[in-house]
């Protein structure tokens, strides 16, 4: 699963408005939730619009590897043939998760409260990433570690024969801490429980609740979120069909915002409360969005997204809406590059842990493309305008999000733009090329006839 192969450089250059109704791919995190929850349950979950990017391939594969079973079907139909909590096997090889951040950590706390052995990889990008926000509290729950200097990958984990259940205050703003403290404390007996300071998506929460187990939300008297989790519960098989992924939907999302005449709807998109901060901040800068078909499926709000081209202004953005839009940064700058004024985006420290340090990524390839901005430790201050001029190569770093992001600059800047690796955004949007070819956006993988 690793990104190996060589560089496949991609440039975007204005033309047409972008015109057209889209869907895009299904939501990662509910996609990887749904075949880790699915593997643990006794009997067949099945999964409509399960997101086929390498990231989720690669836990499909990780629960392969411990027993599941998942296939799919002629009508694009997943089913996963789960083998229960307490049951897995253990893993006959390594588990390779390529870029896949989100994959690794949570199956760390689902294979972390087994008495299993278990080693994981990764590809360039997801080794340099710090899994010791992970492995700590399950060293805390009993589980054996041996990792690469830094708590890096590659890493090896037995889990504990009986994982003791425990209460965890989550340093920093992050979903998958969570939720790998919470799958681990599935096969723990007695209650686990979870201190947010700062709240999170709560997918896990969410999905692990559909699934049968027994989870509680209250507030102390800080006002923190504290999650209860009873652990060793049977979970049962569920139904799952998967909403359209706000952060891919944040690039087709900017494009028409950017991009003179472009009226873009795109369908099926989840507007979960802690994944709508990009939409909250566009609107805020100007932009018409008109949020349409307001409708529940699985537990989960979705919607329509009419998409207009806009005249934005830059706006200093809350810093407590990082957590609720951390991946969509990369293309929030590049909305701000076309907005007037500058455009303050302060609590980015979490960016420097990405697929890449996306701030320092998403300040070079804006410097690269003759757009002024500052860099601090973690924030980000744009100075847009009609002058986004373009015409640079972009350093991806292997990191999907920033190719899209400045794919999508170079749709609207006065020269094309350019980045060293477009097969990078296999990893989480298949069909970006496609679907924005659709849409009437000019995309080549030879600079020169883009130029």
């Amino acid at each position: 699963m690793s990104h190996n192969n060589a560089p496949a450089p991609l440039t975007t250059s204005s033309g047409s408005p972008l015109t057209g109704t889209i869907r895009v791919p299904g939501d990662k995190s509910i996609s990887h939730r749904s075949l880790m929850f699915g593997a643990l349950a006794v009997g067949r979950t099945t999964v409509t619009g399960l997101l086929e990017s390498e990231d989720v391939l690669a836990t499909a594969d990780a629960m392969r590897a411990v027993g599941a079973t998942i296939e799919k079907h002629d009508d694009g139909r997943f089913t996963v043939d789960g083998i229960g909590l307490g049951s897995l096997l253990e893993p006959e090889s390594v588990i390779d998760f390529g870029n896949a951040g989100t994959g690794v950590r949570l199956t760390m706390g689902i294979f972390g409260s087994h008495n299993i052995a278990a080693t994981f990889v990764g590809d360039a990008s997801l080794s340099k990433r710090p899994m010791g926000r992970v492995l700590n509290p399950l060293r805390d729950m009993g589980t054996s570690v041996i990792a690469r200097d830094g708590d890096r990958l590659p890493a090896s984990i037995r889990g504990a024969e009986l994982a003791m259940p425990i209460t965890y205050r989550v340093p920093m703003p992050s979903a998958q801490v969570k939720s790998a403290v919470l799958l681990a404390g599935l096969n723990a007996p007695g209650e686990t429980t979870v201190i947010e300071p700062i709240a999170t998506r709560d997918h896990t929460e969410k999905m692990l609740k559909g699934f049968g187990a027994q989870i509680s939300l209250s507030l102390n008297d800080d006002g923190e979120r504290v999650i209860k989790l009873q652990g060793q519960p049977e979970l049962k098989p569920q139904d799952i069909d998967v909403p359209g992924d706000p952060s891919s939907a944040g690039f087709p999302l900017v494009a028409a915002l950017i991009v003179p005449g472009s009226d873009v709807t795109i369908e099926n998109v989840l507007l979960n409360e802690h994944r709508t901060g990009l939409i909250t901040t566009l609107i805020e800068m100007g932009g018409d969005i008109e949020i349409v078909n307001k409708r529940e499926t699985g537990g989960e709000e979705v919607g329509d997204l009419r998409v207009k081209s806009s005249s934005l202004k830059g706006i200093t953005v809350p810093a407590d809406r990082a957590p609720s839009m951390i991946d969509e940064y990369p293309v929030l700058a590049i909305a701000a590059a076309f907005a007037e004024g500058d455009t303050f985006m302060p609590g980015l420290e979490e960016l420097r842990v990405k697929e890449s340090d996306r701030l320092a990524a998403v300040a070079r390839g804006l410097e690269a493309n003759g757009i002024p901005c500052t860099e601090t430790e973690d924030t980000l201050t744009v100075t847009g305008g009609a002058n986004a001029i373009g015409g640079g190569t972009v350093t991806t770093h292997l990191d999907h999000r920033i190719a899209m992001a400045f794919l999508v600059l170079g749709m609207a800047a006065h020269k094309p733009v350019t980045v060293d690796d477009g097969a990078v955004i296999a990893t989480s949007f298949p069909t970006f090329t496609t679907l924005f070819e659709d849409l009437g956006a000019s995309l080549s993988d030879n600079a020169s006839e883009a130029a």
